[in-house]
């Protein structure tokens, strides 16, 4: 942004952040060029006039050797503000980094960065300072370089622990998908969300350290005389209080306003920073025309792509109301394929395991994801069905490497012939976002609310494809206008809150497509939006999954997009895929009672005559599900034989698993 904005002009017009301002910046001249604030040397003696008060030619009066009080505070501003300084940069440099590291990183490093904390928090400042002063007489910068250290410590923990509520935000989760290294996490989207927090505590550091280097030099542990400073000024004053209380008012007065104007700008340059990115042009434009409405167009739904699809034998499987018409665009594999052949994921016997909560007295931890085994070929659509609870987000992420809560994962996954399970950072890093992109449930919390979307955009075309600024630019436009945004420019200048649903969904799908992904994991991205935006989404992954050649894995739980979108269906329930087969096979002869539950209970395939079939129960949570078949509760099928041990998944066919004992039998689970 260019120019003082509105947040910028609201300030300035606050009477007290003014004056702040006004004075630091004559302390700022009086240490730069004092010779414009004094003709006076601070260290020539009027004698004659000593202790005496403000006169016209001593404006300040004088101190007990006859030196000007003015002069001797202009020439002494330069000492103090380099202390300040100084002991600003140390404690935000120290405080700031490893604040940053340990609440991102967690672990050891937060471990470590945490005793460093406690250690410098409990040492005594004074006394080391008066070790410091003691070994280096007069040397005011390895004073205040110490001092900044002892203060870094609640720097440290304040940062930290602000670093680590951000790190749980969906927009870093969607960063660390795209491929972004964890510098560049840290500067772009962590950093800046911290940037009032940092300027009230720099603030309230150099207010600190400024009565710190005072003190000091009250005590005589400043500059030697007859050098000027401000606490030395301050020692001299006491020593004649009696006789002449003046000395003591411009020294004492100098440092109590540095200090509230220090304060003061710190809060005010901290509101100015959180008001910066929500104050945007389109806002001011506003503003500058009143009345003028901002027209909003609403993207046209793709064409469905060509082709027609699979019949369904049983001709009652749902179209997805959204859509005019069923859309497949890639055939499924050949029946009789054997399905490693030409598979671009493989996943055998994924397990996730987060670990133990304190306090709850288990030693290990609870599994919520167990023995999932899927695979998605190249330019297959994929979908990942089942109720809420059952695992589907967890084993998204999991494929991803990024389970939640820190969890353990075992088992394989295979991605183009790579194991990611055990995959080294480096690894991950020429995976996510270039080859394998990730479309989350809401796009307006995967976004980073302080950057504009072509900025964020930008960012990842560049960390994937190495291009410079404009043709990164040019990169970030065509892929705006791939995902059928009417006017990317416009798209390309506005931050997160101002796109509808619609349009946030679309930038995320062009943020994951922005390294070319050979496989796109899209979780439930209609879940949010209308139905004529759930069209416009599902045609539009249709057509980019045709034109690229790229797989989907689609995680949802509507039947309907189901049928009118994906080639492979894989239901998930507690934790465990129960069926896995090709959509047509899904809807003409479902093999697991949870699947012909879950087709009975579609409102789009009900009875208007009758009440809705439900699955009577709830999905059992992790730690709770029953040592045999997990759906053996909810099953009006369960047997001795389903409840007394784990049920393994059968191949009954070409492409076709289920873990069921009773595959063959047709009651519906109600």
């Amino acid at each position: 942004m260019s120019g003082p904005g509105p947040a910028s002009a609201r300030l300035l017009r606050r009477p007290l952040v003014l004056l702040a301002l006004l004075w630091l910046a004559l302390v700022l001249v009086c240490a730069l060029h004092p010779e414009l604030v004094t003709g006076r040397d601070p260290v020539d003696q009027d004698l004659p006039a000593a202790l005496s008060g403000p006169s016209a030619a001593h404006p300040l009066g004088t101190d007990r050797l006859g030196q000007d009080l003015l002069s001797r505070l202009a020439y002494g501003a330069a000492g103090t503000l380099w202390g300040v300084l100084v002991a600003v940069l140390t404690a935000t440099v120290v405080g700031v980094g490893l604040g940053l590291l340990a609440g991102y990183l967690g672990g050891l490093v937060d471990a470590l960065v945490g005793r460093l904390a406690d250690l410098l928090f409990a040492l005594p400042a004074i006394v080391i300072l008066l070790v410091v002063v003691a070994v280096f007489p007069g040397d005011v910068t390895i004073a205040m370089l110490t001092f900044g250290l002892l203060l870094s410590s609640g720097l440290i923990r304040v940062v930290r622990a602000a670093t680590r509520s951000t790190r749980e935000e969906l927009f870093i989760a969607a960063a660390r998908l795209a491929g972004l290294s964890t510098p560049q996490i840290l500067r772009r989207h962590v950093l800046p969300r911290l940037r009032g927090l940092v300027i009230v505590q720099a603030s309230l550091v150099a207010a600190v350290a400024l009565v710190m280097q005072a003190s000091l030099a009250f005590l005589g542990f400043g500059p030697p005389p007859p050098e000027p400073s401000w606490g030395g000024m301050i020692d001299e004053a006491r020593a004649v209080i009696v006789r002449h209380p003046w000395a003591l008012f411009p020294p004492g007065l100098a440092v109590a306003l540095t200090v509230l104007s220090f304060v003061l700008l710190g809060d005010a340059a901290r509101d100015g920073a959180t008001a910066a990115w929500s104050a945007t042009k389109l806002a001011r434009r506003r503003r500058r025309s009143p009345g003028a409405g901002v027209a909003r167009t609403t993207a046209p739904a793709p064409a469905h792509p060509t082709g027609s699809a699979p019949a369904h034998p049983l001709g009652s499987a749902p179209a997805h109301p959204a859509l005019s018409t069923p859309v497949h665009p890639v055939a499924p594999p050949p029946a009789g394929t054997p399905r490693h052949a030409d598979t671009l994921l493989s996943v055998r016997q994924l397990s996730v395991q987060l670990p133990a909560r304190p306090g709850r007295g288990a030693r290990t931890g609870t599994t919520v994801v167990s023995d999932v085994d899927l695979d998605v070929g190249p330019g297959e659509i994929v979908g990942l069905v089942g109720e809420s609870g059952c695992g589907k987000t967890v084993t998204a992420l999991s494929i991803l490497g990024l389970p939640p809560g820190d969890g353990r994962i075992t088992g394989s996954c295979h991605f183009a012939g790579v194991d990611l399970v055990g995959a080294t950072d480096r690894q991950w890093r020429t995976v996510r976002g270039r080859r394998i992109g990730y479309v989350a449930q809401d796009p307006m919390v995967s976004l980073d609310p302080t950057l504009r979307v072509g900025v964020q955009l930008a960012e990842a075309v560049r960390r994937h494809t190495g291009l410079g600024r404009r043709p990164a630019r040019a990169r970030v436009l065509a892929l705006l206008r791939d995902v059928g945004l009417p006017a990317p420019e416009t798209a390309a200048r506005r931050y997160p809150h101002q796109l509808s649903g619609g349009m946030a969904q679309r930038v995320a799908i062009a943020f994951a497509l922005a390294g070319d992904p050979d496989l796109l994991i899209a979780d439930e991205p209609t879940t949010a939006l209308d139905v004529t935006r759930q069209a416009e989404i599902l045609a539009l992954l249709a057509r980019t999954s045709r034109d690229r050649r790229m797989a989907v894995l689609l995680v949802t739980h509507d039947l309907g997009v189901v049928a009118a979108l994906c080639d492979r269906a894989v239901v998930m329930y507690a934790g465990q895929v129960v069926e896995s087969c090709p959509v047509t096979d899904l809807f003409a002869r479902p093999r697991h009672p949870y699947t012909r539950g879950l087709l009975a209970a579609d409102p789009h395939r009900a009875s208007r005559s009758g009440p809705l079939p439900t699955i009577s129960g709830t999905v059992p949570a992790p730690g709770d599900w029953p040592t045999g078949c997990r759906f053996a509760p909810r099953c009006p099928l369960a047997g001795e034989p389903c409840r007394r041990a784990p049920v393994p998944l059968d191949r009954l066919g070409p492409g076709h698993a289920v873990r069921c004992v009773r595959p063959d039998e047709d009651r519906v689970a109600a």
